[in-house]
């Protein structure tokens, strides 16, 4: 149907009344989704709730602060009936273990460090969930994650959250110009977490003082290490603790217990110097010890990398940046030489300690708000 051009656009960007547009909001369970949906409900929009069954690990079915299991199933539909809209459930814990929990106990037994979170939005939600969503004939897709999508000169862009405290642009990098398309983020303009819980007040939610989920959905209790000695036996096998110098210091339960850039718990005291894990080499059961400014490096190796500039990536040798290497760190000024249109190499313009295989490394404008992309780090050819 030709849409009316001389309309005024509705709150999610269409030509048309918030009746006559249908969204499916995925629902996790928690405040922010549920926000989402009651808000876009409350303006009269055709809301869908949709929420994924993702895992069913007895453990964390009874854990506070998880997502996609159990309780807060309950919650998510407990909100569609409260705001009058239909809401779904949807199995996927298969597609989950496929495409999400394998690769992440792969990576471990690696010697990576992955970013679980990352791959669920790339292949779960943002892939499965919004063909669902478009199967449902929805014009969009609205999510509770704190980032902004605007419209720029050339289509829409990816930029920060406005609180940079509760931004998720690390996470969100590999989200592609089709699927941002067909995406809306309605919380990525509030100023505060505390906004978002005032405006659960106001709908009369009930997950209104909920806490925020913590660490990763699959992994109670943080212990990382234990769901993959479930997922892989035998991956726990001992080993040596080794300085950079060749020195045994001790030894390990298992390379999987360990990370790079790690300090607490090698279990090696009685060393004069404070000692970090710097590498592990997991075909030697290895841990490789060695001081802080072992883990300092300038040159970053990226691959499977998702552009989101406005001309193709490998247009230009060289491309001033700004990135973030962890979630938790602010963006660094760094120069990104494209190799192909999905590899490059950054060169930090500071050094950075830590820089992991297998976490992300975000691309930023400099001293603006727009996400230029990412990549995932690997150790080079």
């Amino acid at each position: 149907m030709a849409l009316d051009i001389d309309r005024p656009l509705n709150s999610l960007g269409f030509a048309k009344a918030p009746g006559e547009t249908r969204v499916v909001v995925a629902m996790s369970g928690g405040v922010d989704s549920s926000v989402v949906a009651a808000k876009l409900a409350e303006e009269g929009y055709d809301v869908v709730g949709v929420t994924l069954q993702l895992y069913d690990h007895g453990a964390a079915l009874a854990k506070k602060g998880a997502c996609c299991a159990g309780i807060d199933i309950h919650d998510a539909r407990r909100v569609a009936e409260d705001m009058g809209f239909p809401h779904y459930v949807l199995d996927y814990e298969n597609i989950f273990r496929d495409a999400v929990i394998d690769e992440f106990a792969d990576s471990y037994l690696a010697g990576a460090t992955p970013v679980p979170c990352i791959r669920c939005n790339e292949r779960v939600k943002f892939k499965d969930l919004l063909q669902t969503a478009r199967d449902l004939d929805a014009d969009c897709m609205a999510t509770g994650h704190y980032i902004q999508r605007r419209i720029g000169a050339r289509g829409p862009e990816l930029h920060c959250a406005a609180d940079p405290a509760r931004d998720q642009s690390y996470f969100l990098f590999s989200t592609t110009p089709e699927q941002l398309e067909f995406l809306r983020f309605p919380l990525g303009h509030l100023p505060s977490k505390e906004a978002t819980r005032v405006l659960a007040a106001q709908y009369g939610l009930q997950v209104a003082d909920k806490p925020d989920s913590q660490d990763i959905c699959f992994v109670p209790n943080g212990n990382y290490a234990s769901v993959i000695e479930k997922l892989r036996p035998g991956a726990a096998e001992p080993g040596e603790i080794v300085h950079a110098d060749g020195r045994v210091l001790g030894r390990h339960e298992g390379v999987i217990h360990y990370t790079v850039g790690q300090r607490r718990g090698l279990g090696i005291g009685g060393l004069n110097e404070p000692l970090y894990v710097v590498r592990l080499d997991v075909d030697a059961r290895r841990v490789i010890v060695g001081p802080k400014e072992m883990l300092s490096t300038r040159t970053v190796p990226l691959r499977e990398i998702n552009w989101l500039g406005d001309v193709a990536l490998d247009t230009r040798d060289e491309w001033p940046v700004s990135v973030k290497v962890r979630s938790t760190r602010p963006p660094r000024e760094a120069i990104l030489r494209p190799l192909s249109a999905t590899e490059a190499e950054v060169e930090l313009l500071t050094p950075e300690e830590g820089v992991s295989p297998g976490q992300a490394c975000v691309f930023y404008e400099t001293g603006g708000t727009r996400v230029l992309g990412g990549g995932w780090i690997w150790r080079g050819a």
